[in-house]
């Protein structure tokens, strides 16, 4: 029999196609549900999507995001550091700060540095102490909490990274004459990053999201702008659609940049098959056919 005599029939799959139909038609009920319910109000949406309040709201919450990550980045690799170090002291320092901001709700901390006040009326020594209430509000009380609590997470994401790199490139530099701060700085964290690089975006995501708690302490923010809008209009869903457009847009371009950073580091670990050594591929597929 020859290769050209055999006819390949390709195998059917009626369980993907229902699984598509079933999707398909879901989604298409609520495409129509979303464009004829006259209860969405998408004008009001139209209305306020750009509305100053809200646009000034975005901006708070974009900037908390940003600060905060910043804070807790810096905090991360330093905890990881730490945590890493042969003196006990000094890891266990940084496992009992760990251990203590990721195990209370960010919600209770942002709660607790807002009221510090309480706990410390004046902040500072002898002369140079401040009244808390005018150095803590609530803006900064909101990037303490964020920030500090991101620095436990991230501590844990760049220490996974770190003990991802061979040991044998510290080894290496130790063995040229380059001091522990430099190894690591030089050789393990440019290597740790294809590793740190995927968690720590999903992290500015989650931040972003996470920066909606703040609402409690009457930062006005994205969430809390919306709030005081629909408060004294009650359009209460419109203006909650308009919340959530917004962070689905910021969410998707960060996603995005998230990709092409992490293509970036993750190059050297891209292998493409050469164009000859798919030919020899195809070459014993034939082989085999005709055989």
């Amino acid at each position: 029999m020859r290769a050209d005599d055999i006819k390949a029939i390709p195998a059917r799959h009626p369980g993907r196609w229902l699984a598509a139909a079933a999707v398909f038609a879901l989604a298409l009920a609520l495409a129509i549900s979303f464009t004829t319910n006259p209860r969405f109000e998408w004008s009001v949406v139209g209305h306020y999507f750009f509305s100053t309040r809200v646009l000034h709201g975005l901006w708070l919450t974009v900037e908390l995001t940003v600060v905060s990550m910043a804070i807790g980045i810096a905090l991360g690799v330093l905890l990881a550091v730490m945590r890493l170090s042969p003196n006990p002291l000094v890891s266990g320092s940084s496992w009992l700060y760990i251990w203590l901001f990721r195990g209370t709700p960010v919600l209770v901390q942002i709660l607790f540095w807002y009221n510090v006040s309480a706990l410390y009326p004046r902040i500072g020594i002898g002369a140079f102490s401040f009244d808390a209430n005018h150095v803590i509000t609530p803006f900064i009380a909101a990037v303490l909490a964020l920030g500090l609590n991101e620095g436990a997470y991230m501590a844990e994401i760049v220490r996974a990274g770190i003990v991802s790199v061979d040991e044998g490139q510290s080894e290496a530099g130790a063995a040229l004459g380059m001091s522990r701060l430099l190894i690591m700085r030089r050789i393990v964290l440019p290597q740790a990053m294809r590793v740190i690089v995927p968690p720590t975006g999903n992290e500015v995501i989650s931040m972003l999201k996470t920066t909606s708690l703040v609402s409690v302490i009457a930062v006005t923010d994205l969430l809390y702008s919306v709030q005081l809008i629909y408060a004294a209009n009650y359009r209460t869903i419109p203006l909650l659609l308009v919340a959530s457009i917004w962070y689905l847009l910021v969410t998707t371009l960060l996603s995005i940049g998230q990709h092409y950073i992490e293509r970036h580091f993750g190059r050297s670990t891209r292998r493409r098959a050469s164009p000859a050594a798919l030919q020899r591929l195809r070459g014993l597929l034939r082989g085999g056919r005709a055989q």
